[in-house]
């Protein structure tokens, strides 16, 4: 059954014109073809860019992060409670009054107890601004050489000026050194940002995101092993171009560089609007859509690499979307963060939460033991301070 499907998946109908076989994309005449046995090393690949992240955020970010007076803020942490983390982790993070009035029957605390609760554990959830900044220089690095690099891989390449040229001899195209290069190392980038996923910072697009990383990773796969080679280069170049100024702007932003930040901004906008959603869809799209069936008759591949195409670009759609509400603010207000941000924080818990802190620092040390509350059904009980107790504070 395994030898049935594996023939079924690599069927010469599904990944090639018709007339062709695998056969005729073995390496002869001095033509080197791509292998899909070539794609096993982007996971080692992915592991190795994993680690290199680590290092330069730790020894690099860090270290550029405190010079442009990034600091990180320590809360006051979140006392111990099964009940109440029980329900944070399973149920809602931000509760309803009913919610709380029941919580506050089942953990024996006052209902401003269990809000202080609720503000304290999603403030310890918030990621930090020195987080957000070590992120963005990482990726702004690579999305920086990999353009600069693809720039240089294709800039005497006659299919970066004529799309027609990506055709051109298709499929028998021998792939070159810096082609395979500029492939295996954004996939494996691609894969990086996959298993980083879980401890990155989570945004509103954050499935957007997934599905548009899984989408990458399978697009240049199918035009690895079906030789798209040409037009997959420029796929990744069109989408590096913009990602430079979006990281960049971020940097700025967290540093507090207003001017330089909405400049970045500014430019990030414009090159995501051109090379996004006019360049992608009426030149590469186009490229895709209506030059292969010039020379031969369209088949099963045509037809899921385009789709494919078309998913990505309405994932740019809804970018856009994003994009030109982050416009509005700017013109018409103050632009203080990314739209794709999480902001399931309220804009009262700061305030809350620094009002709980101001209460804890100037009540006397003898008082937090012998602080008594009254709860809603007019009883008092004793409250001793949290073991854990960490007063806010700003670090390096």
């Amino acid at each position: 059954m395994f030898d049935t499907l594996y023939e079924c998946f690599w069927s010469d109908s599904l990944w090639l014109p018709v007339g062709l076989t695998w056969a005729d994309l073995e390496d002869k005449e001095g033509r080197v073809y791509a292998k899909a046995s070539n794609l096993y090393v982007t996971l080692p690949y992915a592991l190795a860019f994993l680690l290199i992240r680590y290092l330069f955020e730790r020894w690099i970010a860090t270290p550029l992060a405190v010079s442009a007076g990034i600091k990180q803020r320590v809360y006051l942490k979140a006392e111990e409670n099964s009940i109440l983390e029980f329900y944070y982790t399973t149920q809602c993070r931000n509760p309803a009054q009913v919610d709380i009035d029941g919580l506050s029957k089942k953990s024996s605390l006052s209902t401003r107890q269990v809000e202080r609760w609720f503000r304290r554990r999603r403030r310890q959830d918030r990621p930090g601004v020195l987080k957000k900044f070590t992120e963005a220089s990482w990726r702004f690095v690579f999305y920086l050489s990999a353009f600069i690099g693809g720039m240089v891989a294709l800039h005497d390449k006659e299919w970066l000026y004529d799309t027609r040229e990506v055709w051109t001899g298709f499929p028998k195209q021998t792939m070159l050194e810096s082609q395979y290069w500029y492939y295996i190392l954004e996939m494996s980038f691609y894969g990086c940002l996959l298993f980083s996923v879980a401890f990155d910072v989570k945004r509103k697009d954050f499935k957007e995101q997934i599905i548009h990383h899984l989408a990458t990773l399978v697009l240049l796969s199918f035009s690895w092993c079906a030789n798209y080679i040409r037009v997959g280069t420029l796929v990744m170049l069109i989408h590096d171009a913009s990602d430079v100024f979006l990281e960049s702007a971020k940097l700025f932003n967290y540093a507090k560089w207003e001017k330089t930040c909405k400049t970045l901004f500014v430019l990030f906008a414009i090159v995501f609007m051109v090379t996004r959603l006019i360049i992608f869809p009426f030149w590469l799209i186009h490229c895709t859509w209506v030059y292969p069936v010039l020379y031969y008759p369209a088949f099963f591949g045509y037809y899921f690499f385009n789709t494919m195409l078309v998913v990505l670009l309405c994932l740019h759609i809804f970018w856009a979307y994003l994009i030109l509400r982050m416009i509005r603010k700017f013109m018409f207000g103050t632009l203080t963060k990314d739209e794709r941000s999480d902001n399931e924080e309220e804009d009262g818990d700061e305030s809350s939460s620094t009002q709980d802190e101001v209460e804890q620092r100037h009540k006397p040390a003898g008082s937090l033991v012998a602080d008594k509350k009254y709860d809603k059904n007019g009883g008092s009980r004793s409250l001793s301070p949290p073991e854990n107790i960490c007063w806010s504070k700003t670090v390096c």
